[in-house]
């Protein structure tokens, strides 16, 4: 019998994980929770069905949760919080890693009524289920004040796309983020969007950077609907851009991602949600930082 130092387990919405991580994550233990006797995750009236196989063995033992917050971001988080009352019960070590985190976009207060959605999951996953650690892949709030005070691990797949472009164009070419929340996050300079409020943006020019005859590779943490990366590759163009190609962690509507490769010379994406677009795999990375969970 394999013995495991720890566990993973996988949400519906992360299942496309689960071979490699079968085959590649040595010393953990990989699970997709059971089904039910209709061989379905779900009850007729659309409820989700949770089990998790042989809990009882992963009391007080590390445990992962891997979870996907799209493309179903409200069932996803039933789901997730159905499996962390299971564990919580169990009396885990209980970490979670969000290929990608639902509710990140409204990370900020802009007006009266409004809420800090990623702020208040995060308590709640801390104060309610007692996670220990919390991973999360490029997120919408990376970098923002708030964080500090919670065991958030950031992780970063910009590498593996930098990597990939700058092999294609034999290093010619240069990195620019779409806009100001995208400068804060990477630390590379680009676009001056500025939001107004929760859905509404201006989209200013490029700070300092000679577009024309250039080889450009804009990056941004998500493809929604693909109007923020269009307007840019308009101003690119503009600026006599050569080629224009988008290095994107997160595709989370699937016409604003058949847009983007429309309309970009290449779109770099990874398979952080599952995408049929997805062209560069995280399992390693995941890997990566779950063997060095203080990282």
């Amino acid at each position: 019998m394999k013995k495991y130092y720890a566990s993973i387990i996988l949400t519906s919405s992360a299942k496309h994980f689960a071979n490699e991580l079968k085959r590649k994550a040595r010393g953990f233990n990989v699970i997709v929770p059971e089904k039910n006797k209709d061989n379905l995750r779900y009850f007729p009236d659309g409820e989700i069905y949770v089990k998790i196989p042989d809990v009882k063995k992963m009391e007080g033992k590390r445990t992962i949760v891997l979870h996907t917050g799209s493309p179903n971001p409200n069932k996803g988080l039933v789901e997730l919080e159905l499996i962390l009352q299971i564990l919580k019960t169990a009396k885990t070590k209980t970490e979670v890693f969000f290929t990608y985190f639902p509710y990140g976009m409204q990370d900020n207060v802009f007006e009266k009524g409004e809420t800090n959605s990623a702020k208040n999951l995060i308590e709640k996953f801390i104060d309610y289920y007692k996670i220990k650690k919390i991973f999360v892949l490029d997120p919408h709030f990376g970098k923002r004040a708030w964080l500090l005070k919670y065991p958030i691990i950031s992780v970063s797949a910009l590498p593996l796309l930098i990597k990939k472009a700058q092999s294609d164009f034999k290093n010619d070419i240069i990195f620019v983020s779409a806009d100001k929340g995208g400068k804060r996050r990477t630390g590379i300079k680009g676009a001056n969007k500025k939001r107004i409020n929760s859905f509404d943006v201006e989209f200013l020019a490029c700070e300092d950077i000679d577009f024309k005859n250039k080889n450009i590779a804009v990056v941004d943490d998500i493809i929604e609907t693909g109007g923020t990366l269009l307007k840019f590759l308009k101003l690119a163009k503009e600026s006599g851009a050569k080629n224009v190609v988008a290095l994107i962690t997160h595709g989370v509507l699937p016409e604003g991602v058949k847009k983007i490769k429309k309309e970009f010379q290449k779109l770099y994406l990874t398979n952080s949600i599952s995408q049929n677009q997805a062209n560069i795999d995280i399992t390693d990375l995941i890997i990566t930082r779950l063997n060095r969970p203080s990282v």
